[in-house]
């Protein structure tokens, strides 16, 4: 049985839970609610497909905007691929020679973590990216023929699909990293190897705020060079109207806001997510109850996301107003069910030290 003295000693002395429970137990919810995301992306997109893609003509635009965001994306994660395996050389190296734990293995460790947050924080744009190329088309043709409550409908589970991939891939990976990180320091106490990979995760971060930044920052130039070009050359030099698509330039336009709006904000989004649990796990300094918590409350979360999903919905002929307040009854109702669930995680898990969990609350409500 594991025991962790940080979280005994903070709790009174009494062994109990969560005080016994191993990192894996900690990290549970994470791969599960993670791996649970996963599965509801799979659902949404079976859901987006039974909608049609409309005429020749909306499929012959999509697949060109399609094609030039495949095409951008690869070539930009070729580019970066060379950063990440250069910085992943550069950890592996620094922390093998002076490993904080005395670890040798602490090279992997550190090296790894960064290369997971970069790989999984590129998948996370590139998935959300495909999809929405695809729901664009289909939202469309749903405007069209079966009017707005139903294209509402395609367009919002077109972005449930990033939403939910971010989410899913950041927190089973994250809590899949940390767990493996954990593992190897047999004669060390379990606080202490919590410890340990707490330090060792700022890699993933680390790893995912890099893709982020360059996804984000070349994603924002080409999209707004492409707007300038085609207002320039389409309205101005040859007078074809705005997003005209005889226009290359607004193809190229709308290329630029796939890479950059949905690529970029995904990977900006993924980079945001687990940062966020990186700096709880952090500040937990080793005791097992302040790091289950983040793993916790942010699996409750995708579990209250898709619940409110569901919540989101409107009617035909509706105004702008309608159309605000259908996307906020999903907020709300998430919103009510996470604070929901973390009362009751804060319940459960901070038994003898309520102070700390309800603090935690006040924040998550916050």
């Amino acid at each position: 049985m594991a025991i962790n003295s940080i979280c005994i000693r903070e709790s009174g002395g009494e062994v109990r839970f969560p005080c016994d429970v191993s990192a894996a137990t900690a990290v549970s919810v994470g791969i599960g609610a993670g791996g649970l995301a996963l599965f509801f992306v799979i659902f949404l997109l079976t859901s987006l497909k039974r909608h049609p893609r409309g005429s020749d003509l909306m499929n012959q635009i999509s697949d060109k905007i399609k094609s030039g965001a495949r095409a951008f994306l690869r070539t930009e994660y070729m580019y970066l691929s060379a950063f990440v395996f250069c910085m992943f050389g550069a950890l592996l190296i620094l922390y093998s020679i002076d490993p904080p734990s005395d670890d040798k293995t602490d090279g992997i460790r550190y090296g790894g973590s960064f290369l997971a947050g970069a790989g999984l924080s590129a998948l996370a744009g590139w998935g959300g990216m495909v999809v929405a190329t695809d729901a664009n088309v289909r939202t469309t043709q749903a405007a069209d023929e079966k009017g707005l409550a139903v294209a509402l409908r395609v367009a919002f589970t077109g972005g449930a699909v990033m939403g939910f991939t971010v989410v899913g891939l950041g927190l089973l990976g994250l809590s899949c990293v940390y767990l493996a990180i954990t593992y190897g320091y047999d004669d060390d106490p379990l606080e202490l190897r919590l410890d340990y990979a707490a330090d060792a995760i700022t890699g993933f971060g680390f790893g995912a705020s890099s893709i982020a930044l360059f996804a984000r920052v070349a994603g924002g130039i080409y999209t707004k060079a492409a707007d300038v070009g085609a207002d320039l050359v389409g309205k101005v030099e040859m007078d074809i109207p705005e997003d005209d698509p005889r226009n290359p330039a607004v193809i190229a336009d709308n290329v630029g806001d796939n890479v950059g709006d949905v690529a970029g904000m995904g990977a900006d989004l993924f980079e945001s997510f687990v940062g966020s649990i990186i700096a709880a796990v952090t500040l937990a300094n080793g005791d097992i109850g302040l790091v289950m918590f983040p793993f916790w409350v942010a699996g409750a979360g995708i579990l209250a996301a898709m619940l409110g999903f569901f919540a989101v919905g409107t009617k035909d002929g509706a105004g702008q107003k309608e159309l605000m307040m259908a996307l906020h009854k999903g907020t709300i109702v998430s919103s009510l069910l996470v604070m929901a669930f973390t009362a009751v995680i804060v319940h459960w898990v901070f038994q003898d030290r309520e102070y700390y969990g309800w603090k935690g609350f006040a924040c998550v409500c916050i």
